[in-house]
């Protein structure tokens, strides 16, 4: 994975999610040339910069990464009380999933 790689698919969940640079960093509080400078390969985006951006564009962080996926080894059933449908949940749990997934690769260790 290098940050030109990631600046490529940071750039293209971007377009997917039809905003514009302005408007990914006003929603993840990335400033715009700092967002500029990660799009470019010019700057390694931190963990919690790629977490707002799959946020904000709705892509997983193992997408805007390029790290392999759990969405295809995961397993879910979920019951929900309040009207929500399975797809929407089982997009908010892959999310974590997928964090995990990340910071497991990259040796960060969990904490309890």
């Amino acid at each position: 994975m290098t940050s030109i790689n990631v600046g490529t698919l940071i750039e293209k969940a971007r377009t997917a999610a039809s905003l514009s640079q302005r408007a990914l960093a006003d929603a993840t509080g990335i400033s715009q040339p700092t967002l500029s400078r990660i799009i470019s390969g010019d700057r390694v985006a931190k963990l919690p910069e790629i977490v707002a951006i799959s946020w904000a564009t709705g892509c997983t962080v193992a997408q805007l990464t390029g790290a392999s996926t759990v969405a295809e080894r995961a397993q879910c059933a979920a019951r929900a009380t309040n009207g929500s449908g399975m797809e929407e949940m089982r997009d908010a749990l892959l999310h974590f999933l997928e964090l995990d997934d990340y910071l497991d690769e990259q040796a960060i260790p969990a904490r309890i």
